[in-house]
């Protein structure tokens, strides 16, 4: 693994978290009971991206050296799921 597959795994698995962190805590304005006019009730009250942010990186970083650390030891190889064999050995 490259440096440029490195930042892509860890931007791949960056959002991935990212998506599973975001409905965490969420609190709707209609819930709030304060809807800002022109909004869908259903829009968050304080969506606090920031500090989820912070979370999903904490989270992502292990993750993404455990994988790294598995790619780069060569446990686990392409000819390894290579499970049709169209790699030709």
């Amino acid at each position: 693994m490259n440096l440029t597959g490195g930042i892509v795994l860890f931007a791949v698995i960056w959002f991935m978290v990212f998506f599973v962190v975001l409905p965490v805590r969420f609190r709707s304005q209609e819930e709030a009971g304060e809807v800002v006019p022109g909004t869908p009730p259903s829009a968050p009250a304080d969506a606090q991206i920031g500090r989820k942010a912070r979370i999903t990186t904490l989270i992502a970083v292990p993750i993404w050296a455990a994988i790294a650390a598995v790619i780069l030891s060569g446990a686990v190889s392409i000819a390894d799921l290579d499970w049709f064999g169209r790699l030709g050995r």
